[in-house]
């Protein structure tokens, strides 16, 4: 049985208001509207207080003898103000706390912390990676002094050096923060960085005979406020304001960590992590955010086909149908990577055709014990509630396989999969009188279809899935799919009107309506009231370990 947690007092400016006892006094500003500037302080890490950046001035209630305090006109404890400025990053609130945020003191204090860091800081704005999203950047133009009273030379550190594969250092630009050291350290598990030499030479650097190869290396650069870390896959590629950023969710595993999608001219330039605290904290792995490269591969599927040939999209649709009715009976095989909407309509479709067999396609793989969880597709529990799979994803693959091989099954509609991946070999899918695919890129599956229809990747998107958790999260769309690609809701769609059933779907908004009136546990949702976090639409299975 949890207990509450005690409301303190708390003076900010002037104004008496309430936090929960073990509340940060950086937060309690923050939450107050008053924002306390800092380099070192991270609220998922431990404290350090060695920037100095985030000073105020701090005082406690006045006591008479008998340690009681003493009150003003206002019925309020009157404070004795400590004539010295206090980090406000490493001290707790306490009944009758008196915070000072802009004072004279303050604004000297903030004044001499950025005049210490722009010493030796080099004017390389210009060429910075960091520029346009640097704290430095930031703080210098409200802080920092309009010259330099510093005439001698600075202070030459070691540039371009690269800490691992993923990860470049300029050590000429790094405020000693040790944010990067503590992440490496409590969150990845990978102690790996720490500070070498002293005063004006010291600098990060990975201990000898180590590399940071770590697979959430790339957070570092995300937290590092200054330009010291950077991306060697995004470094010197496109300035951070030129880039739309859209929310969405990663597609790579079972959790779903949160996304900002990175784009110009339907271009996307890179991945980052979007704070969830129910899903992943503030992180993702380097091998999710680096995953979106065969998004933009020139061998992209961009025209539907008929048995080689490139036909227009209605004529490819009603080529698809036809043959699968003439064809006898149909199996399916979906992918867990589709989105809720998808399979509902696949759903619907598998009942228009009379579909005898269908499952997705398992992937399943060693966790991490961080972000990376066993379930390797993003939509298995979305596939299970939808009926496209049972309890045990793939369980009724090899009687589909089995099926063909035999001529039992003579038509197969496979979804965003290659068959080739779940026991299919070349000869199996030629006895197929009627092979029907939906992908993105050219696989074995796609060279034997009879139909091809191309389909829009994940940022291309979109829609709903269900993480492992249970947390019902939404996809958006970053990107426009490449040339003539459907989306996949809309090829569905088609599929079905051919198929003569009398569906009215313009919006995938529409989708969702007849889904929430269909399966109960989406009952009263929509795409909207998802919301940028998701929202928990299952019970979170006791077997499913925590993640940070």
């Amino acid at each position: 049985m949890s207990t509450e947690v005690p409301l303190l007092n708390v003076q900010i400016d002037g104004v008496w208001m309430q936090f929960p006892k073990g509340t940060k006094v950086i937060d309690a500003c923050s939450q107050a509207g008053k924002f306390i500037p800092r380099y070192c302080y991270h609220p998922k890490l431990s404290v350090p207080g060695n920037c100095r950046m985030c000073l105020i001035e701090m005082g406690m209630p006045k006591m008479t003898p008998d340690r009681k305090p003493i009150l003003g006109p206002d019925g309020r404890p009157e404070i004795g103000w400590i004539p010295r400025p206090q980090i406000s990053c490493a001290q707790d609130v306490s009944e009758g706390l008196g915070v000072r945020t802009d004072s004279p003191m303050v604004q000297e204090c903030r004044k001499g912390v950025m005049e210490f860091l722009l010493i030796n800081h080099p004017l390389d704005c210009p060429i910075c990676d960091q520029a346009g999203e640097c704290r430095l950047q930031e703080f210098s133009v409200e802080y920092g002094n309009a010259e330099s009273r510093f005439l001698e030379r600075k202070v030459k550190k070691p540039k371009n050096v690269e800490l691992g594969p993923r990860v470049t250092l300029d050590a000429e630009r790094c405020v000693l923060c040790s944010r990067c050291i503590r992440f490496m350290k409590e969150v990845a598990q990978d102690d790996v960085l720490g500070f070498v030499d002293r005063g004006g030479f010291s600098t990060i650097a990975c201990h000898p005979d180590k590399t940071l190869e770590s697979n959430y290396s790339l957070n570092t650069v995300d937290i590092c406020p200054v330009g010291a870390l950077t991306s060697t896959d995004f470094r010197f590629k496109m300035r951070v304001w030129f880039l739309k950023e859209t929310k969405s969710i990663d597609v790579n595993d079972g959790l779903g960590c949160n996304i900002l999608i990175g784009s110009r001219e339907n271009h996307i330039y890179r991945i980052t992590p979007r704070e969830n605290n129910d899903v992943n904290g503030n992180w993702i792995p380097d091998s999710h955010r680096l995953n979106f490269k065969y998004l933009q591969d020139e061998h992209r599927l961009s025209h539907p086909s008929v048995d080689g040939k490139q036909m227009p999209w209605p004529e490819t649709i009603s080529a698809a149908v036809s043959s699968l009715k003439a064809a006898g009976t149909l199996a399916m095989v979906l992918s867990a990577r589709l989105t809720n909407e998808e399979l509902y309509l696949a759903r619907l479709l598998s009942t228009a055709l009379k579909v005898s067999l269908h499952d997705v396609v398992p992937r399943v793989g060693e966790p991490d014990g961080i972000l990376i969880p066993a379930d390797r597709n993003p939509n298995t529990a979305g596939a299970q509630l939808l009926g496209a799979t049972g309890k045990e994803p793939g369980k009724t693959l090899p009687e589909i396989v089995a099926g063909v091989r035999s001529g039992a099954i003579q038509g197969l509609i496979c979804l965003g999969e290659d068959l080739s991946e779940c026991g299919f070999n070349p000869a199996d899918l030629k006895k197929l009188k009627a092979l029907v695919a939906t992908s993105i890129l050219p696989t074995d599956t796609t060279k034997a279809a009879h139909i091809v229809l191309p389909g829009a990747a994940w940022a291309e998107k979109r829609g709903s899935m269900i993480n492992i958790h249970g947390r019902l999260q939404r996809l958006n769309k970053g990107v426009e799919p490449a040339g003539e690609a459907h989306d996949d809701w809309e090829i569905l769609r088609d599929l079905l009107v051919a198929s003569g059933s009398p569906v009215s779907f313009h919006e995938i908004e529409d989708v969702f309506r007849a889904m929430s009136q269909d399966i109960p546990a989406f009952a009263g949702l929509n795409l909207s009231k998802i919301g940028d976090l998701g929202v928990q639409l299952l019970p979170k299975p006791e077997t499913v370990a925590a993640t940070v």
